[in-house]
């Protein structure tokens, strides 16, 4: 399939599930959860959905369970809201990237600190 077209696909879905965890989710268990990108298989039928979970590892592990629940809602209203003939089945993976990203400008924080201090 074309890939301009799973891309658009991908973000519209991106889209719509940002605006229903924020809006429309009413499970306690899920937090303050970012979607930070949705990669759709070229057949539509499998999205990979990532998502950013602010908080502490149980409430991570807690939120992605949330969502996992809440998967049918999910998909049935990007249905009624995104225009495609196949709804694909979401599977929510944690993004970590913003995680590694902070680990590593701790790393060079403290390499330019002991710089610092060398040539002082």
């Amino acid at each position: 399939m074309n890939k301009t077209r799973l891309s658009r696909v991908g973000e519209e879905i991106k889209k719509e599930l940002s605006v229903l965890l924020q809006r429309e989710m009413k499970d306690p268990r899920i937090g303050f959860v970012t979607v930070t990108g949705v990669e759709v298989t070229s057949d539509l039928q499998l999205a990979k959905v990532y998502v950013s979970i602010f908080g502490s590892a149980e409430q991570r592990e807690a939120s992605l369970a949330g969502l996992q629940k809440a998967k049918g809602f999910l998909r049935s209203e990007i249905g009624k809201r995104v225009k495609v003939r196949h709804v694909p089945d979401l599977v929510f993976k944690l993004d970590e990237s913003i995680d590694y990203g902070n680990r590593i400008d701790s790393i060079l924080r403290e390499i330019s600190a002991e710089g610092d201090a060398k040539h002082e």
